[in-house]
């Protein structure tokens, strides 16, 4: 997705509008209405957009009034402003109405639906410092410096659309650790905005419990490959497991790539490191990005349709 002149605009009413549909204008009757909730979500997607902090979005803005004029910003808030509300506006309920926002704005514009008929789930690792690739490799051959090994990194899990690349649900968590964690939350999020035909996962979500909350109690037919334990030629005990060895449907487990794809969109337009450091404040930098990558896709494709 190419920065054009026009991109950060676009990207910002489409925040605008979801914002707009999610959140009340201002938090409390006695707020001082300087900027509204919509206004500041804005501005948060833009700095995700333009992969800066709050001083950098501030600036931003400062320089160019053409992106106020676009939110109806009079005042350019303090980046303290943008701070707080960040930590107000990202908890988990708020990210989720702003998510169902973004999801009523693209099955509008036909770029989704409401019924998913194949849903992807993973897992992925982010980066708690921004220290480059290049660096790493090059201190590894430095045998004067010990290598710092990270015990523990952010980690979200994702859930998303396989037909459109839009994501549905987010849970934001620590690793290393099994993905199985946070299997049933994410399921569960996702079903406040959309409902799911079928859902593929790979092997670290594998057991019968998985199996039988998505079939039995949500009504998604699951479709994880049976292969967790020691590798044996004999069949499952467990019902569903049996059923994977015996009748996988490797077709429509193939579009389980698409869930790769979207890590790779995030990571590569979005950045893979965190700015924030404490535990808290990057599960809400995580779910921001999650939104950010929303609205891009949205905005994205429908000037792409448009041009058709």
């Amino acid at each position: 997705m190419a920065r054009s002149s026009k991109s950060p605009r676009r990207i910002l009413r489409a925040a605008y509008q979801a914002g707009c549909e999610a959140l009340p204008s201002y938090s409390h009757i006695f707020s001082p209405k300087k900027f509204t909730q919509p206004q500041l979500f804005a501005c948060l997607v833009l700095k995700e957009f333009y992969k800066c902090d709050y001083r950098g979005v501030v600036a931003l803005l400062a320089d160019l009034p053409e992106l106020c004029q676009e939110i109806e910003l009079t005042l350019i808030p303090h980046f303290t402003t943008l701070q707080k509300a960040a930590g107000r506006l990202l908890v988990m309920a708020g990210a989720r109405r702003l998510l169902t926002a973004t999801l009523r704005q693209a099955r509008r514009a036909k770029i989704t639906r409401q019924r998913l008929r194949l849903a992807a789930l993973d897992g992925t690792g982010l980066e708690s410092r921004h220290i480059s690739a290049y660096f790493l490799q090059r201190r590894k051959k430095t045998k004067k410096i010990r290598q710092e090994k990270y015990t523990r990194y952010p980690k979200v899990g994702l859930l998303c659309d396989c037909a459109s690349h839009l994501l549905v649900a987010a849970v934001p968590g620590r690793g290393p650790g099994s993905d199985s964690v946070h299997y049933r939350r994410a399921l569960k999020e996702a079903l406040y905005s959309v409902s799911i035909d079928t859902l593929v996962a790979d092997a670290g979500y594998d057991s019968e419990d998985a199996h039988v909350y998505a079939r039995q109690v949500l009504g998604i037919r699951s479709i994880i490959p049976s292969t967790i334990g020691r590798p044996t030629a004999k069949l499952p005990t467990a019902y569903y497991r049996r059923l994977m060895r015996r009748r996988f449907d490797r077709k429509k487990y193939g579009q389980r790539w698409q869930i790769e794809t979207v890590t790779s969109m995030i990571k590569r337009n979005l950045g893979s490191a965190l700015r924030a450091r404490n535990y808290h404040t990057q599960g809400r930098e995580i779910l921001l990005r999650v939104l950010a990558h929303n609205i891009m896709i949205i905005r994205f494709l429908r000037v792409f349709y448009k041009a058709k």
